[in-house]
């Protein structure tokens, strides 16, 4: 599959990113453009709202949010290939600029190939609007070769 069908697909399952909620188009391009045969490792930050946005439901926690996208995304990715170097609370800056998050979670996958599997898995897209509602904001850096 070209990249164009790539980022068109991935947009439209995830939403163009203006919101910051996912990849914008561009970010996508980026990541399918990587080396196919390198592994890449997601670098993620997250900030949990206190009460998670639901269109249709209210009281769910952001923590709670997030584990209903945990329970799911966790098991996909093994799917996939990756897995996690580390997952869990994040506790300061040890060097510059001290930034508030949650959670830290730093996963691998053996090859590109296997991170599109992940995003491309339609368990992992059904659960993803948990980790939308669960989040004030995320921030997530891709290391690759």
């Amino acid at each position: 599959m070209h990249v164009n069908e790539h980022t068109h697909d991935f947009t439209t399952w995830y939403g163009d990113g203006t919101d910051g909620s996912c990849p914008n188009t561009e970010q996508w391009a980026r990541l399918f453009g990587l080396p196919a045969d390198r592994p890449v490792t997601l670098v993620n930050l997250f900030k949990l709202r206190d009460v998670a946005v639901y269109p249709d439901e209210n009281g769910v926690s952001g923590a709670d949010a997030f584990a209903r996208y945990s329970s799911v995304s966790i098991p996909a990715m093994q799917r996939a290939g990756g897995s996690f170097h580390y997952a869990g609370p994040h506790r300061g800056a040890f060097l510059g600029e001290e930034e508030d998050w949650d959670i830290v979670a730093i996963g691998t996958y053996p090859n590109l190939d296997s991170l599109i599997a992940l995003y491309a898995d339609p368990d992992y897209r059904a659960v993803y609007h948990h980790r939308t509602a669960a989040c004030d904001r995320q921030k997530v850096f891709v290391c690759a070769e």
